[in-house]
């Protein structure tokens, strides 16, 4: 049957997910899994939406870059054998920059591949290997059209003082400004929040979504209004490894008196702060929840204490708040989270019912509470699938 290949390239991994097309677009894939380890120790995991699971090495040959094309060559060979019935129409990318440019999907051509190129200085860690998996489909199947959706077109509606920095209006117009991730998330919770709140889904809402990666966003009416993550992906929230939005006097202190350079700033920054720096020990939230130590509990009660201070930030960039959603790993999963930001945003209106919110209910608000409190799980493959049959008109 027709089917629409989902993407996820990053630096050692490819995640994907195949979505059948017939007899209309389906909702989940009938296989998803990951290859992980590119450049090391290289295994293919995967999963059938029945539950049947495989899981096996992979041989990869050549340097980084080789590698990252063969997986791919890898992952068709493996899909004509394992699920023959899946025939690849269409491929679809998470491509975390679209820049200005992009403010939705885009079908890929050399064009606009090489357009996106330009944007890799704007997501270094991201972009080159999201683009290297187009260009490797490029090259293996060259009829199969593609479409890039990218993770920052949710906030390109944001209103312009949303998005500009207070520096010199030259580097503003140079590209310097609040761009916002994780969109596709937002947009997908955003179209299902109808279903979940009723009416209130057209009032001010925000957004946590909660994982190794964090970031919140206000919306208004159905359209993105504020977002916590900017110009990159460090700031905002404490994350797993990256610490979140930080006094940027910090930085100068490091470069002057340290003799900190860009790579080891990078490697502060995304690779060694956020929970793990904090507790010294682990990035993993159910670590942390299991641990007595009192790092652990500090690293804990930073990650609630952010999320508190932005949801009041960005009620009032909504103008108010009728609903407050959780999503992402730790958001749909850790109700000690959930509960500990409710009683930090009691002043809200905030109330959630202990019982819903531990058997992580759709619905955790308690019949007084003013504001409505949801968990909703993401679907970014389904997001990227959908706009992908929108694009190509399958």
């Amino acid at each position: 049957m027709k089917s629409i290949l989902v993407l996820n390239a990053g630096s050692s991994s490819l995640k994907f997910a195949v979505f059948p097309l017939e007899p209309t677009l389906a909702e989940h894939p009938a296989l998803s899994g990951q290859i992980e380890g590119i450049g090391a120790t290289p295994k293919l995991s995967a999963k059938t939406s029945d539950g049947k699971r495989f899981k096996e090495d992979v041989a990869l040959k050549g340097d980084l870059t080789e590698q990252h094309q063969e997986s791919l060559s890898y992952l068709f060979r493996w899909l004509e054998t394992n699920a023959p019935e899946l025939k690849i129409s269409a491929a679809g990318h998470r491509v975390v920059h679209g820049g200005e440019g992009y403010s939705a999907p885009v079908k890929l051509d050399a064009a606009i591949l090489a357009k996106l190129e330009t944007l890799i200085p704007l997501a270094p860690l991201h972009q080159p290997h999201n683009l290297r998996a187009v260009s490797s489909i490029f090259k293996l199947l060259p009829n199969v059209p593609q479409v890039a959706c990218f993770d920052t077109a949710f906030h390109r509606h944001n209103p312009e003082v949303a998005q500009i920095y207070g520096l010199p209006r030259a580097l503003t117009q140079g590209g310097i400004k609040s761009y916002g991730f994780h969109g596709l998330s937002y947009d997908y919770i955003t179209r299902t929040l109808p279903e979940v709140i009723g009416e209130k889904a057209k009032g001010a809402i925000v957004i946590a979504h909660l994982g190794n990666g964090a970031s919140m966003a206000a919306v208004r009416d159905g359209t993105g209004v504020a977002t916590t993550m900017g110009f990159s992906t460090i700031n905002g929230l404490l994350m797993g490894t990256r610490c979140g939005s930080i006094d940027p006097g910090v930085l100068l202190y490091l470069i002057d008196q340290k003799g900190m350079d860009y790579k080891a700033l990078t490697q502060l920054l995304y690779k060694d702060s956020g929970l793990l720096g904090v507790s010294g020990f682990s990035q993993d939230m159910r670590d942390l929840l299991a641990s007595d130590a009192p790092e652990a509990r500090e690293a804990v009660d930073l990650f609630c204490y952010r999320i508190a201070r932005e949801l009041g930030s960005l009620a009032a960039a909504a103008g108010g708040l009728d609903a407050l959603v959780f999503t992402g790993g730790i958001g749909e999963h850790a109700a000690a989270i959930r509960e500990r930001v409710c009683a930090l945003s009691a002043w809200l209106g905030i109330d959630i019912d202990p019982a819903a919110n531990g058997e992580d209910k759709l619905r955790i608000d308690s019949p007084k509470s003013r504001v409505a409190v949801a968990v909703v799980p993401t679907n970014e493959e389904g997001m990227i699938a959908r706009y992908t049959a929108e694009v190509l008109k399958l």
